[in-house]
């Protein structure tokens, strides 16, 4: 059994066992949340159920695992000829879960 489901503007798909890092959640280590925006689910073979846009009573519990931030991005813009240069770098915080399981309702 599998799902794709919606949290902070990305999709995700999700296995009960799979790890995922997913964008800042609120909610300490330990703590179980519930993803209801849950857009296609399947059992690994021919049956696979679309929603429109979403899934009706169809969800996904997690349990937090961790929180913590990604690797550094770097943001250099540059224009030739003209001495503008600008370097930036960016970490962005996630949240990582342990998918219990996917509920389709």
């Amino acid at each position: 059994m599998y799902a794709v489901f919606e949290t902070g503007g990305k999709q995700f798909r999700a296995e009960p066992g799979a790890r995922i890092r997913v964008p800042s959640l609120e909610g300490e280590p330990g703590a179980s949340v519930t993803f209801d925006h849950v857009l296609l689910a399947g059992d690994g073979e021919d049956n696979v159920r679309v929603g429109t846009p979403t899934l009706e009573g169809a969800s996904v519990k997690a349990e937090v695992i961790r929180h913590g931030r990604g690797d550094k991005v770097i943001v250099f813009k540059r224009k030739r000829r003209k001495g503008y240069r600008k370097k930036q770098g960016h970490r962005q915080n996630f949240t990582e879960i342990r998918v219990e399981e996917v509920a389709l309702g």
